[in-house]
């Protein structure tokens, strides 16, 4: 294991530790940053290590998981410190995470592929389930309350609540099921996809665990970065006059760098499956968990939660599910897709900071 993948997640976290105690200046803020980056790239090489050892798709999964978990405490953490202020977070921080998955990482993939292997493959059957499950739990969250009569202002009466949290849990388990149990050959790239890592011994259990550690010790710096930076970003935005809804998609961007920057690789190197899995796995582990655990908070300690969407982003949304059911038809992908997604990405930023 190269030194550097095991200073840089320790380092990142004992700056992490710093900001905590002590006020973020100018060159702190910069050195944070810098850490954040360097935490991304040391995470992203360790969940390759752990995806080598355990196989597709449980390594994209651990990743995925990793990082939603992390992300759900940053939102339930936020949630208790900003009372009424941040009843919306949670319907901000997932949309834009869908967005942003859906639209941007997808489509930075299609396109680094196709410039690279003018055309990739997938398997449509995972790719479809994974559509599939991401629009019913989508539309439940996200859009059904902006139009249920029972509670107004886009939110959810308790019992709603309640059978939107389980629909969400209860689904997402569903679809971990089938990837890994089974339907598992779904999610497991074509035979005659490249993958270098066949040739390649895989790592021991020792360096898998200590691996799988450092993965844990990358996110927690990662996400908690970014939420060290988050008063900065919003004293930015502020200062710029834009919508505080770019507050979120900022936030989200920082904690989807590891997943963004993994899935463009496996891209790269001929893998697009890989960058499929994680991609879609990762927008369905942001809804499944995070609603779950929005509910449990916004109940039990009595929060206000508005998840239903505004009518432009209930557009933006239904337009990202049509136009990905459309390219992911044919289970192959050229530099074209990957061009559409990524023109709705820049609408969907353009529209946020002009709405």
């Amino acid at each position: 294991m190269p030194l550097w993948t095991s200073l840089t997640p320790l380092t990142a976290a004992a700056l992490l530790a710093g900001a905590v105690f002590t006020t973020l200046n100018g060159v702190l803020v910069a050195v944070c940053a810098v850490a954040l980056i360097a935490a991304v790239v040391a995470a992203v090489h360790h969940a390759e290590v752990v995806a080598h050892r355990v196989g597709e798709p449980f390594g994209t999964l651990v990743l995925a998981v990793a990082i939603t978990v992390i992300e759900v405490a940053l939102i339930v953490s936020v949630m208790l410190a900003g009372g009424p202020d941040k009843a919306a977070l949670p319907r901000d921080t997932i949309f834009s995470a869908v967005m942003i998955i859906t639209t941007g990482v997808v489509g930075i993939c299609m396109l680094v592929g196709g410039l690279h292997h003018h055309e990739q493959s997938f398997h449509l059957e995972g790719a479809n389930a994974a559509l599939a499950a991401l629009v019913a739990l989508a539309g439940l969250s996200l859009v059904m309350p902006a139009f249920t009569t029972s509670s107004g202002g886009g939110t959810y009466t308790v019992p709603q609540l309640a059978f939107v949290a389980i629909s969400s849990l209860a689904l997402w388990a569903a679809f971990v099921f089938v990837q890994t149990v089974r339907h598992r050959d779904y999610f497991l790239p074509p035979v005659n996809a490249a993958n270098e890592d066949i040739h390649a011994a895989p790592p021991s259990a020792a360096q898998a665990s200590a691996s799988f550690a450092l993965l844990l010790v990358s996110l927690v710096a990662v996400v908690g970065l970014a939420k060290q930076l988050s008063p900065t970003i919003e004293a930015a935005v502020t200062a710029a006059g834009a919508p505080k809804a770019v507050i979120g998609i900022a936030i989200a961007m920082l904690v989807l760098l590891p997943e963004t920057w993994a899935a463009v690789r496996a891209a790269q190197a001929d893998r697009l499956q890989t960058s499929m899995n994680l991609a879609l796995g990762s927008a369905l582990a942001s809804i499944g968990l995070t609603i779950p655990a929005v509910v449990v908070a916004s109940v039990w300690l009595d929060l206000p939660l508005v998840l239903g969407l505004e009518p432009k982003d209930i557009v933006m949304l239904a337009l990202a599910f049509l136009v990905s059911a459309i390219t992911l038809s044919t289970g192959r992908t050229t530099v074209m897709q990957g061009a559409v997604h990524l023109v709705l990405f820049a609408a969907f930023l353009f529209l946020a900071l002009v709405p």
